[in-house]
């Protein structure tokens, strides 16, 4: 959520950043009640003035024995109006805040003008595109051969988009996690945290997925709880309504969950396999961050995902997402996109983003330096470390033998019983 100030002293700014987003909002609307909010909250005190002013008036009439009914008549109707105009007050404050929080988080100055994914800019690559002297494999038809993967019987048991992995499958899989949460916990310096599944709404509006996203979301209907699309959500949500100290800055949280999403309006993009599914494995990576240090950390947090892929020596390119391509809460985003050499292009694995206060008063996290100083809000900032789906699609082809067998990254092995190869198992 923005704050009103920035939005009352920089109106044209705003409208601008909210554009160049793709993003819609009513700023002169939101200004409107802003302005009704303040003339009542003057005309109102003025008032509570006027109450107190009579009130020690009526005491003074009493007090000497003369007649106050005329005064306490007037001073009733005073606290008449007070409390008319509190209420008055009050609707303004809710549309204001329903205003609010419709508007996107501002794009970060370091952010390039543009209008879609097309305008998004490569600011590294990393790793040799692997040649192969055979017709390479996808993942599909490797998952099928060596007997890991099946979509198929996904599709039976729930739908479209939620893969099964079976055997190796499923134990390449778990230590992917697991491998990924060790090296973030004992190199990285997070502390691990297991989340719910599912969250409330309060929940998914600290994080910005709520109001605008709800579509995209499964929602258990009878406790109007949603799966969750990230494990962001329930471990940003940790500290919502509280104030953290401030020198126990930054706190570093990494978790592993299932991630659900419908992805509506997405009908018509490539659906096979890993490429578009409904439910993911991912582990993130959440940052509490003093407002100063956050894009240092934005930075560190790219760092330590990027990390990962190079300790498995996957090819991978860091895109800067333009001002067009950013998400609704983001003021900056990288995405890491991995190497598929069987569809022959890159695929999104993470997205590292920095959301500056926006979640932060959304969901009001502050953070509180000493006795008496007034809280302010921190900075929040998360990365996929990473999404299994697409990495498991480049995993796959790109460690691909002649045999049609997928030899395991040396430092997997240690997960897979110190197995160095995938053959087919029956």
């Amino acid at each position: 959520m923005l704050d009103i100030k920035l939005i009352r002293e920089n109106p044209e700014k705003v409208k601008k950043a909210i554009e160049s987003k793709n993003e819609k909002g009513d700023v002169d609307k939101l200004l409107k009640l802003d302005k009704q909010r303040r003339d009542l909250i003057y005309i109102t005190e003025d008032l509570k003035k006027q109450r107190n002013e009579n009130s020690s008036q009526v005491a003074l009439a009493k007090k000497e024995g003369r007649d106050a009914q005329a005064l306490i008549v007037k001073t009733k109707e005073i606290s008449q109006q007070i409390k008319e105009h509190d209420e008055k007050l009050q609707q303004i404050e809710n549309e204001i805040y329903t205003e609010l929080s419709r508007l996107p988080n501002l794009p970060h100055g370091d952010v390039p003008i543009g209008k879609d994914a097309a305008d998004n800019v490569e600011v590294k690559r990393w790793g040799s595109i692997p040649e192969f002297d055979f017709k390479a494999l996808d993942h599909l038809q490797l998952g099928e051969r060596l007997n890991i993967l099946d979509f198929k019987r996904g599709g039976k048991v729930t739908g479209s988009g939620f893969p099964v992995y079976k055997g190796l499958g499923a134990r390449l899989e778990r230590a992917l996690i697991n491998y990924m949460l060790d090296i973030h916990i004992n190199e990285h310096g997070y502390t691990e945290i297991f989340p719910p599944f599912l969250a409330n709404r309060e929940s998914m509006f600290g994080t910005g997925q709520l109001p605008k996203l709800e579509n995209d979301m499964y929602l258990a209907d009878k406790d109007d709880l949603f799966l969750i699309p990230t494990s962001e959500v329930t471990v940003t949500n940790l500290h919502r309504d509280e104030i953290l100290p401030g020198d126990k800055l930054p706190i570093k949280y990494t978790a592993y969950s299932a991630c659900f999403r419908r992805e509506a309006g997405s009908y018509g993009k490539e659906t096979r396999g890993f490429l578009r599914v409904h439910q993911f494995n991912k582990v993130e990576m959440v940052n509490f961050v003093r407002p100063e240090e956050s894009y240092q950390f934005h930075e560190q947090l790219l760092k330590e995902a990027t990390d990962i892929l190079e300790r498995l020596n996957i090819p991978y390119r860091v895109l800067l997402l333009c001002t067009g391509d950013l998400s609704f809460a983001a003021a900056k985003c990288y995405d890491i996109e991995t190497w598929s050499p069987a569809e022959q292009k890159w695929l999104e694995a993470s997205s590292v983003s920095n959301f500056e206060d926006f979640q932060a008063r959304r969901a009001n996290i502050r953070f509180k330096d000493e006795q008496g100083a007034k809280p302010a809000f921190v900075h929040t900032l998360n990365g996929s470390g990473l999404a299994t789906s697409r990495l498991m699609v480049s995993l796959l082809e790109n460690y691909q033998t002649d045999e049609g067998t997928v030899i395991i990254p040396e430092p997997l092995r240690p997960y897979m019983g110190n197995m160095d190869i995938i053959k087919r198992s029956y």
